[in-house]
């Protein structure tokens, strides 16, 4: 499965014969609307990345291992190339896990609510407001007011002002 580089140098290569042979057997199955490759130099994964994702049928998610995968897999096979972050880990495992996670809680039916995942943070560029649950007075530390109101439109308007603030304090990065 994994060879040394050609030109020298530390670290395994995972080799393109078996790895193709894989890919040509699954697409002789079905069609793929994504190869996605997890490489530290991928697309970093956005929620909009998810999104789109999540209304494809098909998809191959091809990990990488030791210094990844000879680059003709990637030239002939993969068409799109997904980092979960900048750092590096031992294989394309977890962050092919993260993928999917992010993935399939989009689709319909996996969600109790399937309004739950509209609402979570990056869908529309904030982080999520602060949450409460019971009880609503916890060691003098209350529940929001307005939150116990039952005006649905003034309570509406505070998670968006408070999704605001926390994203202009945490991620300002988000707001450009």
């Amino acid at each position: 499965m994994d060879d040394y580089q050609y030109g020298g140098g530390a670290g395994m290569v995972m080799s393109i014969q078996p790895i193709a042979d894989v890919i040509e057997k699954l697409q002789s199955e079905r069609t793929y609307d994504e190869i996605i490759y997890m490489t530290p130099d991928g697309e970093l994964l956005e929620q909009t990345v998810c999104n789109e994702l999540s209304l494809k049928g098909n998809i191959i998610i091809l990990c990488g291992h030791y210094k990844g995968v000879d680059e003709r897999v990637r030239e002939l096979f993969i068409t799109k190339e997904i980092s979960i972050g900048s750092y590096v880990l031992s294989g394309g495992e977890l962050g092919a896990a993260v993928l999917v996670d992010s993935i399939v809680r989009l689709i319909p039916g996996v969600l109790n609510d399937e309004t739950s995942a509209l609402t979570d943070s990056f869908q529309d560029n904030l982080l999520s407001p602060p949450v409460y649950t019971r009880p609503e007075n916890y060691k003098g530390n209350k529940v929001p007011e307005v939150l116990l109101s039952g005006d649905f439109g003034k309570i509406e308007a505070w998670r968006e002002e408070k999704a605001l603030e926390r994203t202009k304090k945490r991620r300002p990065d988000l707001l450009n």
